[in-house]
């Protein structure tokens, strides 16, 4: 039995397409599956949140309105309990909401029975596929939620030198400060890599554990690989969470640290102007 299922599995095996595809052009530009499906899904995202808005009551509610009012709140104090000063951390919390769903229904939406290798064209290349099972997709999310937190950063540090300036736990004219702070800067620049191939591999390698068990089951694919369907779920879940709090944490860190920098800088001029002796002024009468 199993050298039969060894020998199918060499003769064809289950199709999964890593790469994008081209589905159609606009203007001579290539528009890829994942492209085509980001468009369909945040298209959906917008449309479900306008009328999601039109749900939300003061008194709670039950379904829906309340699963997605729980996943806002949670995010909104992930966010806001980050920060030193709740202040900075409500400013920021919309953004990460917003990453935060976009990222989860992309995932989510990516498990659909139509989407990748279920509904092809142009040949072998599906019509639809996962904008985060595309590392063109996660990678331009990495890389705008960086931008985000070093706009944010140097924003709120008072300028580029002063955001730089926390990379150094010393002066840089310090050699050895100066190499720890460049190793930071260079660590902090892999973040955009780090952050989309681990959303990417996620969800590209839970589309072939599906596509694997949706083989084998043959006529029963949808029960085989409905147990794997229902991880991914919880996989899209996690993973959306993780990249939404390491964008919160990578923020934090640098605001925090501008914030502890420019304390420490006003209580050593306080302490400067306490220790400075009195200068007495002699009037012509007391010389």
């Amino acid at each position: 039995m199993l050298s039969s299922l060894l020998s199918r599995f060499a003769e064809d095996g289950p199709a999964v397409h890593v790469a994008p595809g081209t589905v159609f052009e606009i203007g001579g530009f290539a528009i890829t599956n994942s492209i085509f499906y980001g468009w369909i899904t945040i298209t959906f995202v917008i449309l479900f949140f306008i009328w999601l808005r039109r749900r939300v009551t003061v008194k709670p509610t039950r379904g829906i309105v309340q699963f997605f009012e729980l996943g806002i709140d949670f995010i909104t104090n992930q966010v806001v309990g980050a920060f030193d000063d709740p202040k900075k951390g409500r400013k920021f919390a919309p953004y990460f909401v917003t990453l935060f769903f976009f990222i989860l229904l992309n995932t989510w939406l990516g498990l659909l029975p139509v989407v990748g290798e279920g509904f092809t064209a142009h040949g072998d290349t599906p019509i639809f596929r996962p904008f985060t099972g595309d590392w063109n997709g996660t990678f331009a999310m990495a890389l705008v939620t960086m931008l985000f937190v070093y706009t944010m950063s140097i924003k709120e540090a008072g300028g580029p030198l002063k955001f730089l300036r926390h990379f150094f736990v010393g002066s840089p004219l310090n050699p050895l400060y100066f190499f720890v702070g460049m190793l930071e800067i260079l660590s902090d620049l892999t973040r955009v890599v780090s952050l989309s191939i681990r959303l990417f591999l996620n969800v590209a390698i839970g589309e072939m554990v599906i596509a694997v068990f949706a083989y084998m089951g043959g006529l029963a694919a949808p029960l085989t690989a409905l147990p794997f369907t229902l991880i991914e779920l919880g996989v899209g879940a996690i993973q959306s969470y993780i990249f939404v709090v390491l964008g919160i944490m990578y923020l934090a860190i640098a605001v925090n640290h501008s914030q502890q920098h420019d304390a420490d800088h006003a209580d050593a001029e306080d302490i400067t102007d306490v220790n400075e002796p009195d200068t007495i002024k002699l009037t012509p009468e007391r010389a």
